[in-house]
């Protein structure tokens, strides 16, 4: 070759700005990622295989499903020699659409926060607000991408309603925007007409 430059073959069909780099532009995020899940800054779990539960597994083709909207992977795993397909879809930001008129994304802990000030030293049973916040993150997900703040709203109070009464009297207050102790009176009488679920 001039000049005395030998390169190899795979290097010498590479444009110049990647073999300077040494790695592709496709291996470069996922080296990153791989760096950080080894120093415990990010979360890496294999695709464990369906037939023995095996985490070594490797991906021999991949294209374009549902009109774009996935990608359809087909993997072999290692120890046992069968493959299967994983589809990877993007997962759709929920959004809350606040009385306002603005939007802003959906945040499960902003519920966990919202009812851990409503139940604030109160004998409630262990994992009640993580179930909470599992219905409501699941009602979200099946109404969304786009969700109203009073929908959500209805959901926490109707689940702090079974839960403890003192609870739901603390949410509706700020929820419903108590002006004195007439408003009180008025969601405590509603609240012992209402049957519980």
């Amino acid at each position: 070759m001039p000049g005395g430059h030998r390169l190899s073959a795979r290097r010498a069909l590479l444009p110049p700005h990647r073999h300077r780099m040494g790695l592709s532009i496709a291996q470069k995020p996922v080296r990153r990622i791989l760096r950080a899940a080894e120093r415990g800054r990010g979360s890496l779990s294999p695709m464990n295989c369906p037939f023995c539960g095996g985490d070594d597994t490797r991906v021999v083709d991949s294209r374009p499903a549902e009109g774009g909207a996935a990608i359809r992977r087909r993997r072999e795993c290692e120890r046992c020699s069968n493959r299967f397909t994983t589809y990877e879809r993007r997962d759709e930001a929920l959004v809350v659409i606040k009385r306002d008129g603005s939007v802003q994304p959906f945040s499960p802990s902003k519920v966990f926060t919202g009812l851990g000030y409503a139940v604030a030293d109160l004998d409630i049973p262990p994992g009640s607000l993580d179930r909470i916040v599992r219905e409501i993150e699941m009602f979200v997900r099946e109404e969304g991408p786009r969700v109203n703040s009073e929908d959500i709203g209805h959901r926490v109070l109707d689940a702090l309603r079974d839960l403890d009464e003192v609870a739901y009297l603390r949410f509706a207050s700020v929820y419903k925007e108590f002006r004195g102790a007439s408003d009180f009176e008025v969601e405590m009488a509603a609240l012992e007409e209402q049957p519980r679920s």
